[in-house]
């Protein structure tokens, strides 16, 4: 890849974290990389995970289409427009980070902003509120704690996905419709990734497991789903308190 320039080359040399260093190294030396070659080859299970890591440390990726070995579409990933110089404003973004995440945990503890779960800081990924795709950093030089959340490695998956489906994240790209998403603050929100649900997400931890247990065998002795079985109770009881008053 000769026509790639050299400010461009030590931005992809400096990359040393494995998983976006993986896809970097491999599009470096075969021009793309597949999906099924992420899966497959590296064990990448998430694979548009893998690819948002690249994006994240400013080098620019677009995705196309090509046949996998079953004969079937399926999606590749390379350097799109290099060109654009929006990917030298993350060098040594690494550092930040760092500073960051001590700045969110000194503020909020160790727990993760979607699920509201206490885990190890080292457990804790570092995720944009608003997609890096969306809003890149913003249009200061300096990157803000407040534009960054922590959360939980199954939380940073599911909004992963839930985001990769957004028609804001594929085409739109306003920012604004991202400040007012679940995803970005739960805490306030009035959609989920564009659709119109609500989300109410509960961790039973400690010994409020036993509570959960008798949920499920309660839930389980009447042929319910948990989450149904939960709804009906709040419902209940907000029903109730409406008829006292």
């Amino acid at each position: 890849m000769s026509e790639l320039s050299k400010d461009f080359l030590d931005l992809c040399h400096s990359v040393t974290a494995k998983r976006p260093k993986t896809v970097i190294d491999h599009i470096l030396e075969y021009g793309f990389i597949t999906t099924e070659e992420l899966k497959d080859k590296y064990g990448y299970n998430h694979q548009p995970r893998a690819v948002r890591d690249v994006r994240e440390h400013g080098i620019p990726i677009e995705t196309f289409r090509v046949t996998g070995s079953d004969g079937r579409k399926i999606a590749a990933y390379r350097f799109s427009d290099v060109k654009n110089k929006r990917f030298r404003k993350l060098s040594g973004r690494t550092g930040l980070s760092k500073k960051i995440r001590e700045a969110l945990v000194d503020k909020y503890g160790c727990k993760c902003f979607i699920y509201l779960e206490e885990i190890d800081e080292r457990e804790l990924q570092i995720d944009h509120r608003i997609p890096y795709e969306v809003g890149g950093d913003g249009e200061e030089n300096e990157l803000k704690p407040e534009d960054f959340m922590l959360l939980s490695g199954s939380a940073n998956r599911a909004k992963s996905w839930s985001c990769e489906h957004c028609e804001n994240w594929n085409n739109i790209k306003d920012r604004t419709v991202c400040l007012t998403c679940y995803w970005a603050y739960p805490e306030n929100y009035s959609h989920v990734a564009m659709r119109q649900i609500r989300r109410l997400d509960l961790i039973w931890q400690g010994q409020e497991v036993n509570i959960y247990e008798k949920l499920k065998a309660e839930a389980h002795a009447l042929d319910k789903e948990i989450p149904l079985f939960v709804k009906e109770i709040l419902e209940r009881e907000m029903n109730r308190k409406n008829t006292q008053s």
